[in-house]
């Protein structure tokens, strides 16, 4: 705690309105430790400025509708230092930006307690433990609402057959007394939540979904209750008991499925954000292993990870071979070996024997750290759809209270009891939760059954513009071919060996991300790389190539040298000695007296390229590829697809040119890339899709992560992307068919409450029912790519990189 204490400035004080033990309750996660847990850096540091701005991800308890989401990030938007805030009710999440030098976790935790919300980190918020409690209390309030009803309508029945007389009048006391004793447990316990939550929002000046629903709940048992004690007053003999319990126990009924529902849709979200343990054993320096935190690790450490557990940490296995489990990572569904030597990621799980990892990579610098951050940004994202249901929703309320209190004037002249009665109908059929859910719930749908077929969703409305597109634009080295390269023919000048130009083209090629240059360094071998001159100043063009100085110690000079395309290099004829049908890809050198050599590379198409793009094909969309390599290799790789439209020789300048070409014509476009150079076109199209092990920045411009690089779940996603804006039309159109029908019976008296508490209790669930079918799609890649015989050493190679 002396390292928090040092951090957040002493300024930093409780909010206004919270007790100090509030704070002090939260004070364990200021410790920089606990926060880094659950927690990225936006801003590191300057040596003059120690404040840091950070981004948390926390799971929120208390939700029970979409408004409620609204009301947390006004929450934490007071608080000082907060910088922004985003709360999905869905999900039951949020992302909080918040500077160090100006408040710190326990202040901006405590923030949601007076609104009735607790947050919570990540992985702590939605333990098993927590979620039996919850839908425990739920099934507790239905059952007793369920009871109660049934008994209810038991005594009122016989008021419903009888003719006048039948029923003397001390039974018929009787009766309608043991209906209002019933009817208690229900009002005071089963309908608390609401109760509860519409008092919340009256305190703070504002309106929820729940507001109506208790004023109808009260309105109609304090009429029974007065027709109860006083049957002759002028709101009539009738008691609305078995009204009041029967659309109360619809109405749980449908909230209790909602809510199983809505955890089942973001199953997969949470299970991604669940996996790494508590405690890991580590090594002591005596040699024993002793059980600690997973926060207590720092790199270097050695842990043992027995079978069934999830490693805490990137790292390479220092003893025992093992099986891991990666599916969630990286989308192969298959266990993979991993022996002494190799890497292991955190997240994956230890299927086989009891391994010693080295830590190498921890927290946020892990691949399961990226991960999460990707899949819980998307959770939070809101499509534009719900956007604009969310600004619908609460004018939506006013003109509900507004609607209600017109029916109770229009009607209470001619039958106040009947007039009472149709305005609790109208305060009770049009809660507008189904409009509010009918967005959100589809896209989670969608992102948690890609998240676990191995795509990662960056922004939730990508979804709905990947149902739009109606081309797709490939780049080609690393995407559509695979990324590992065979060194085929070499060139050079005739003053010029072939073993000291692949020395230079290794020492340059290691110095770079792009998928062609980690393939050449790869084919070389590390041997001609590390046994050449030192190469020093070495410089990078995006889309071009490298160049350094190299020292020549014989000479005592250094020599320029350039490695890569023939523009780069600025050469017209490099070429010039292969023959003509050539179709390889080929990288030159060149030095101040031009050119030097020539390395052509054999390159391999992905297992499942080309039924992946006859796939797109049929759906009816455009297939273009692009690439920086030579029109020849393009072509012969255009060849192998089955005749794309191809075009080689591309800059980023140009691939960018190209995509706003299109979208000049009106296309929407989607583009698949993993290189450096496809940042700028990543970030112009439609959509993107990053592949494989994308280097950072085309993974920031993406709105879609594939980091199996199984492009078979392209034409896959098309489809799912599709069906999943047909399903939020449909829940949308429903939400406003019930509206427009449903209100102008309430409002003439022709709905009596317990039918408007069905129907509104149906029209939530029918929206989260019509989403939850989205999960059924068979969202399988159509091939699995077999295991490259060097891929065991790859996953070592990218994490160098």
């Amino acid at each position: 705690m002396q390292a928090a204490a040092s951090l957040f400035p002493p300024s930093a004080g409780p909010l206004t309105g919270l007790e100090d033990a509030d704070v002090a309750g939260l004070a364990f996660y200021d410790d920089p430790l606990e926060w880094a847990v659950f927690s990225q850096l936006v801003d590191k540091p300057s040596v003059d400025a120690p404040a840091q701005v950070v981004r948390s991800f926390v799971s929120v308890k208390g939700f029970h509708c979409s408004a409620c989401a609204l009301t947390l990030e006004a929450a934490l938007g007071r608080v000082k230092g907060v910088e922004s805030a985003q709360v999905s009710a869905a999900s039951a999440t949020a992302m909080v930006t918040w500077s160090t030098a100006e408040t710190r976790p326990s202040i901006w935790m405590a923030a949601g307690l007076p609104e009735g919300y607790q947050l919570l980190p990540a992985q702590e918020g939605s333990s098993v433990e927590d979620y039996r409690q919850v839908t425990r209390l739920a099934l507790w309030r239905w059952l007793v609402a369920g009871f109660c009803m049934m008994q209810v309508m038991m005594y009122a029945t016989p008021g419903y057959f009888a003719l006048p007389g039948d029923i003397a009048p001390d039974i018929e006391k009787l009766l309608r007394w043991a209906s209002w004793v019933l009817s208690l447990p229900v009002v005071l316990f089963s309908c608390s939540p609401f109760f509860s939550n519409a008092w919340r929002d009256l305190r703070r000046g504002g309106i929820s979904m729940d507001l109506p629903v208790a004023i109808g709940i009260a309105v109609t048992f304090a009429a029974g209750t007065a027709a109860t004690f006083e049957p002759q007053g002028w709101w009539g003999r009738e008691v609305y008991f078995d009204s009041l319990t029967m659309f109360a126990f619809f109405l749980l009924t449908g909230r209790w499925l909602e809510q199983r529902l809505r955890n089942q849709t973001v199953g997969a979200l949470g299970a991604l954000m669940q996996r790494l343990p508590a405690t890991v054993l580590r090594q002591s320096p005596n040699g024993e292993f002793e059980r600690v935190a997973v926060r207590r690790l720092v790199v270097g450490d050695s842990v043992r990870v027995l079978p069934g557990e999830a490693f805490p940490a990137d790292g390479e296995i220092l003893a025992d071979a093992t099986l891991t489990d990666e599916a969630l990572l990286t989308g192969e569904s298959r266990p993979v070996q991993r022996g002494v030597g190799e890497w292991v990621m955190a997240g994956s799980y230890n299927l086989g024997n009891s391994t010693v990892v080295r830590v190498d990579r921890l927290g946020a610098a892990t691949r399961y750290a990226q991960v999460v951050a990707l899949m819980a940004r998307a959770s939070l994202d809101k499509p534009r759809l719900a956007r604009l249901a969310d600004l619908v929703a609460k004018p939506f309320l006013i003109v509900v209270l507004l609607a209600s209190a017109a029916t109770l004037a229009m009607g209470w002249q001619q039958d106040p009891a009947h007039a009472l009665m149709a305005a609790v109908a109208v305060l009770i059929v049009t809660c507008p939760c189904a409009l509010s859910l009918a967005t959100p719930a589809a896209m989670l749908t969608t992102a948690g059954l890609l998240a676990r077929h191995g795509v990662l969703v960056r922004r939730l409305q990508a979804i709905e513009s990947l149902a739009e597109i109606d081309t797709v634009v490939f780049d080609k080295t690393g995407t559509l071919t695979n990324s590992e390269l065979r060194l085929g023919a070499v060139h050079t000048r005739p003053d010029a060996s072939v073993n000291q130009v692949l020395q230079w083209a290794a020492s340059l090629a290691k110095h770079s991300l792009h998928p062609m240059s980690r393939s050449l360094a790869a084919a070389i071998g590390p041997s001609a790389a590390s046994s050449s001159s030192q190469v020093t100043q070495v410089t990078e063009l995006s889309g071009g190539g490298l160049e350094g100085w190299f020292d020549e110690p014989c000479a005592g000079t250094a020599r320029w040298v350039r490695l890569g395309s023939s523009t780069y290099c600025g050469l017209d004829d490099g070429d010039r000695h292969l023959p003509d049908d050539a179709t390889g890809s080929r990288v030159f050198l060149s030095d101040s007296q031009g050119w030097l050599a020539t390395l052509c590379l054999d390159e391999t198409l992905r297992p499942d390229a080309v039924e992946s793009i006859a796939r797109l094909k049929a759906q009816g969309l455009s297939v273009l590829m692009l690439s920086g390599d030579t029109q020849a290799a393009t072509q012969g790789v255009a060849k192998q697809l089955g005749g794309l439209l191809a075009q080689g020789n591309c800059t980023p300048e140009v691939k960018l040119a190209q995509m706003q070409a299109l979208q000049a014509k009106g296309h929407k476009v989607l583009m698949v890339g993993d290189g450096l150079n496809d940042g700028p076109t990543l970030a112009a199209a439609h959509v993107s899709v990053a592949i494989g092990a994308a280097v950072p920045l085309a993974q920031a411009q993406s709105d879609f992560v594939l980091p199996s690089a199984q492009l078979g779940m392209l034409p896959l996603m098309v489809t799912q992307a599709k069906a999943t804006v047909c399903i939020v039309k449909q829940n949308l159109a429903w939400s406003v068919v019930y509206n427009a029908t449903c209100i102008p019976l309430a409002i003439a008296g022709l709905l009596p409450a317990w039918l408007a508490g069905l129907g509104m209790a149906l029209s939530s669930l029918l929206v989260v029912a019509n989403a939850a079918r989205l999960s059924q799609t068979q969202t399988q890649p159509l091939a699995q790519p077999k295991p490259h015989p060097q891929s065991q050493h790859q996953s070592r190679s990218q994490a160098a990189h």
